[in-house]
């Protein structure tokens, strides 16, 4: 069992130290998307990458459309995940859609959990006015998944720039597009359904674990009322504004990334 789950994911286990930090890359992407992070945490920590089934290098058999038609099926693969390392009182950092998957987990088995660090995250991407402002229209999201139904590659060539937000770094874009591409497009699409579908405001209130939410400026995935929204209903929770813009900001500016999240280990 130990030995599916780490291969099934394609867990890599790097550092040391006895403090444990792990990785969770958000929609489309895979565990290299951490590149530029984790020079800087392996020397103090014992560092975890993985990919979702159906990202990267897991092992895309392993993948279950029902299973995985939510997020707690992908909370339970990181709950799986750290039991198979036994794994307690990590530091859980997740990248968009992650942030969630992250909490949930935490909520189902809070003994693995120390800290949770948010980068980008929403609990609830389409707008419910006037009490929720999410940043998209239910039909924004329906003509998404239609477009990615119907011209995957059309898709990913429109979206990368938006959520990279970087015009004078094309190649985050370019490199954030061939990550998109080169997924299968039905599990793409659902794990897309399922992201921007996904409701967990509810969930907030049982969530206890310490929690930075890093909120990105000019993001057009999770804009500031989302991250206000979260410290509001996220208790035991920072925000922290960055410079950094659009929705990478681990790509972008990862030098920014790394202070913040150092800044809040430290003094938490």
């Amino acid at each position: 069992m130990t030995m599916d789950v780490l291969v099934r994911n394609n867990v890599k286990v790097l550092g040391s130290g006895s403090q444990t930090i792990v990785f969770a890359h958000g929609f489309g992407c895979d565990q290299d998307m951490w590149r530029y992070i984790v020079p800087a945490f392996s020397e103090n920590y014992r560092v975890v990458l993985f990919d979702y089934v159906g990202s990267g290098e897991s092992q895309i058999n392993y993948y279950d459309t029902v299973k995985y038609s939510n997020l707690e099926g992908y909370a339970q693969d990181v709950l799986e995940i750290m039991e198979a390392l036994e794994l307690r009182d990590t530091i859980f950092v997740g990248h968009s859609v992650s942030s969630m998957i992250g909490m949930l987990a935490s909520i189902q088995n809070p003994k693995h959990f120390k800290q949770i660090v948010m980068l980008g995250p929403s609990p609830r991407y389409v707008n419910d006015l006037p009490s929720y402002y999410g940043g998209f229209d239910r039909n924004d999201i329906d003509e998404l998944l239609e477009m990615m139904q119907m011209n995957f590659i059309g898709w990913a060539s429109y979206l990368a720039p938006i959520v990279m937000n970087h015009p004078e770094r094309k190649d985050l874009a370019e490199e954030l597009e061939k990550s998109f591409c080169s997924r299968n497009p039905h599990i793409a699409r659902q794990f897309a359904e399922v992201t921007f579908l996904s409701d967990c405001r509810i969930d907030l209130e049982r969530a206890t674990v310490p929690t930075l939410i890093l909120q990105c400026s000019d993001d057009s995935i999770a804009p500031v009322e989302v991250g206000d929204y979260l410290h509001a209903h996220l208790k035991n929770s920072r925000l922290q504004q960055m410079s950094a813009k659009g929705h990478y900001p681990h790509l972008s500016q990862p030098e920014e990334t790394i202070r913040m999240i150092k800044e809040y280990l430290t003094s938490a």
